[in-house]
């Protein structure tokens, strides 16, 4: 007896999923409960477990996209079957190609005295007192023989003229690869672009800049990094400042907290911020929920497991879903300055970027400080450009002055 396993049902709006990885093989013994296969769809990786004990039957290979419901294997009762010898796969049979030589062309028989470019007796007697070669000299005779007319007309300046020149030697192409390889597009993949493209086409999206001191802050880093690591198990970054600094910004500035639905606008007396984070199968932005309520230390220790289970591909649906602001740090990559994308259907995005050291001027004199460029993208429609400086504002002001953040002033 064989009992199917189907795709389970994953979300409400997930119609489908893409077969990523088989952990077990066709013809293997897995255990109730086993993981044995991984699904992913447009948002999260699944797992698909083992309903009951026995052996793996495979019937969807990786790579194939499964509806909701659609049977991805069969386990049976019994030990271990014997694994069916796999056909050829067509791409593995189109990869295959034949060699070919090209057949020798024919030749005309050495005995054939109407060869093409050949003269009649009389025809070379009258080219050779005109001094013309006879190769020169396209014949109009049988099989390209040249008659006398065509010696006759011959002239020497002419033929000179038409004499073909050698054509251009081609230029050598250095050797090497030129290989190219085609992988199909994730869902996760196919999603982000989907999402991109309808931003950039259905908001009025500007971007404004601004650059932070960030002295004061690694100053305070630098004192109590320590301490803090100490007492709370996890260390004291940037991210827990910048995200701090939004939500206490938010407040003045509550339209870059809201979002446009049909005719109306939705204002949110919350921040739940968005992290966007690198994960190994695309950016992915976890949500830390109701931010403007948490300490620093509380703040880095939401970072930090979300940004593990990014990682680990364990992030859920509900953990990415709902966040009205979001943050992206792009300095972890290098970046010196950037134009992030919204969020949809958030209406506003912070771009971090990448602290370099650079002259400024500071009470008349020119010294260096570690200076950070940060970018604010906004929906023009809902987000007038005073609300967008003054929030850009209001952030390098509370970093600039750590103690701001504490005082709430």
């Amino acid at each position: 007896m064989s009992l199917e396993i189907k795709v389970p049902p994953v979300g409400e709006s997930i119609t489908e999923v893409v077969l990523s990885q088989w952990l077990k093989k066709d013809g293997d013994v897995v255990e109730m409960d086993e993981v044995i296969a991984e699904l992913e769809s447009d948002k999260a990786t699944f797992e698909l477990t083992a309903e009951q004990a026995g052996t793996l039957k495979t019937i969807a290979a990786e790579g194939d996209t499964l509806a909701i419901g659609a049977v991805v294997c069969k386990i049976e009762d019994g030990g271990a079957a014997p694994a069916k010898a796999e056909a050829p796969k067509a791409a593995e049979q189109a990869a295959v190609v034949e060699e070919k030589t090209s057949a020798p062309v024919a030749e005309k028989a050495s005995g054939d005295s109407y060869a093409t470019g050949t003269p009649s007796p009389a025809a070379g007697k009258i080219l050779a007192e005109k001094g013309i070669d006879a190769a020169a000299v396209k014949g109009t005779g049988i099989d390209g023989r040249i008659t006398k007319d065509d010696a006759v007309k011959a002239d020497a300046g002419s033929v000179k003229a038409e004499t073909p020149k050698a054509a251009p030697v081609a230029a050598s192409v250095p050797a090497g690869p030129r290989s190219e390889r085609r992988e199909k597009m994730s869902p996760l993949r196919k999603t982000v672009a989907k999402r991109l493209v309808a931003v950039k086409n259905e908001t009025a999206m500007l971007t404004t800049f601004n650059e932070v001191n960030m002295k004061p802050i690694m100053d305070l880093r630098a004192k109590y990094k320590d301490s803090f690591k100490e007492k709370h198990g996890v260390g004291l970054g940037f991210m827990s400042f910048f995200t701090k600094a939004v939500t206490e910004a938010l407040k003045d500035f509550p339209a870059v907290n809201a979002r446009i639905d049909g005719e109306e606008i939705v204002y949110n007396n919350f921040a739940d911020v968005s992290i966007a984070v690198s994960a190994p199968k695309g950016l992915v932005v976890p949500v830390i929920r109701n931010a403007e309520s948490m300490s620093l230390a509380e703040i880095e220790k939401s970072v930090m497991a979300l940004a593990l289970k990014a990682r680990d591909g364990k992030l859920t649906i509900e953990e990415m879903t709902g966040g009205t602001f979001t943050i992206t740090n792009g300095g972890v990559f290098g970046s010196m300055m950037s134009t992030p994308i919204i969020n949809a259907p958030q209406s506003a995005i912070l771009g971090m970027h990448n602290i370099i050291e650079r002259p400024v001027a500071e009470k008349g004199e020119v010294v260096i400080r570690p200076m950070m460029y940060v970018a604010l993208s906004y929906d023009h429609r809902i987000i007038d450009g005073r609300e967008s400086v003054g929030f850009l504002v209001r952030v390098k002001q509370l970093l600039e002055d750590p103690a701001r953040l504490l005082l709430g002033v």
